[in-house]
């Protein structure tokens, strides 16, 4: 079979406005065990984080970590969260924080966020009048008090 060069010059439209028309085509929503996406559930899961991050006590500071948590829409964490591994692994907390980055991503995601981009620092944690509390951070650097969003 022989093709000219203006046949093949005529179905080329036609045939990318066919790819076009069947890549915007979506599949009926499939019900999903995870929670509901939204800025609702993003703050539940904030609360579920500083719930299970409610008892910092600590002997020392080998006991206190830093954990980031949130998600820029650069990448990376918002803000750091001192917790204490005096009654817990902190699996948990982990857990929860990286369930409520995620969902911070897909609210980012879903409002075409953007960011500076900034890196914020992680400050460590120490122990202080037995609580476990992150270290300050100097003014003007990320993160610190200058830079706080």
């Amino acid at each position: 079979m022989k093709t000219s060069l203006g046949t093949l010059s005529r179905l080329a439209p036609a045939s990318l406005l066919i790819l076009v028309a069947c890549a915007g085509a979506q599949a009926p929503p499939t019900p999903s065990a995870s929670p509901p996406a939204g800025p609702e559930a993003t703050a539940a899961l904030w609360r579920q984080v500083q719930k299970a991050n409610a008892d910092t006590a600590c002997d020392g500071d080998s006991q206190c970590h830093s954990l980031g948590v949130g998600a820029k829409a650069c990448g990376g964490p918002e803000r750091y969260l001192a917790w204490s591994s005096k009654q817990s692994d902190g699996a948990a907390l982990k857990a929860l924080a990286e369930q409520h980055s995620a969902a911070r991503r897909a609210d980012d995601a879903r409002a075409a966020m953007m960011s500076t981009c900034s890196l914020v620092s992680d400050p460590g944690a120490v122990c202080r009048a037995g609580r476990c509390v992150l270290n300050a951070a100097s003014p003007g650097s990320p993160g610190g008090p200058a830079n706080q969003k």
